[in-house]
């Protein structure tokens, strides 16, 4: 799909990040967006520059990932927005900086709730809209972490590696019947994004700074511009990241014993 021209696109997390430069993107794009996430003061606000940016339309649905009993209700009106969806980019999440021994189960089951669940639970109640168009792409942000494994990630990188297992296996399932549904993994590595700013600790606390490998990371604009143009590859996996992370994840599929050396002194915090 290289021309988003009209097409109707649902970004959640689109408050900020990866999300916000995501939806200016497609915006110049001329796609007509709908944008979620829990502020709906910054969603009001992008979604103005989102119509300046020349998008052909843009609406907001409000709501948090983290409650599982509106999520059937919010894609139901996500399709209604527009009658239609024909991408869907599931982005909203939250990141973890705390040692497996010292978080709580709590704080693992949350992230697990927010970055997995909500993801699956979203395409359960998407997929029979694709499967009766035949068409659609879903586009899930999973981590170069739902690849390799490190210290200060274990609950985060537990649920982007679950993200992996699943939509691999929902795309084996629907090949045959439903050529028309592509499921795309995006692997980001570090981005420059306030996410460690509401990165949980392991009491559940805000870590509320920003890590010195984060503040390294791709702009979010040129990251989003990078992502916008693979998707429309329909490729299953797409890593965006620096030399680091991409180098990391070819060492991970070839040399996974030495990878495995080499996480242990990894400078993630």
């Amino acid at each position: 799909m290289k021309n988003y021209s009209g097409k109707v696109v649902w970004i959640t997390g689109a408050s900020s990040g990866i999300g916000e430069a995501l939806a200016l993107g497609l915006a110049k794009r001329k796609a007509r967006l709908l944008l979620s996430a829990r502020n709906t003061n910054a969603l009001e606000k992008i979604s103005v520059q989102c119509r300046d940016a020349g998008a052909m339309d843009v609406k907001i649905l409000p709501f948090d990932l983290k409650d599982a009993a509106i999520l059937q209700q919010k894609t139901l009106e996500a399709i209604r927005a527009f009658g239609e969806l024909d991408i869907v980019i599931l982005n909203g999440g939250i990141a973890q900086r705390s040692l497996a021994m010292n978080t709580t189960i709590e704080v693992d089951r949350e992230i697990m709730e927010v970055d997995y669940f909500s993801c699956v639970a979203i395409s359960k109640f998407l997929l029979p809209h694709f499967c009766e168009k035949n068409n659609g792409q879903l586009v899930v942000v999973s981590s170069v972490m739902g690849i390799i494994g490190t210290p200060f990630r274990s609950g985060y990188a537990a649920a982007k590696h679950a993200l992996h297992g699943y939509f691999d296996s929902l795309r084996a399932e629907l090949w045959k019947k439903y050529k028309g549904i592509r499921i795309t993994l995006v692997c980001p590595g570090w981005v420059r994004t306030n996410i460690t700013y509401n990165a949980l600790n392991g009491d559940g606390s805000k870590l509320d700074s920003m890590d010195k490998a984060t503040a390294r990371g791709i702009d979010p604009a040129i990251f989003a511009e990078t992502m916008i143009r693979k998707i429309a590859s329909g490729k299953n996996t797409i890593v965006i990241g620096g030399w680091k992370e991409t180098l990391a994840v070819i060492i991970q599929r070839f040399f996974p014993e030495f990878m495995v050396k080499v996480v242990r002194s990894a400078a993630v915090r």
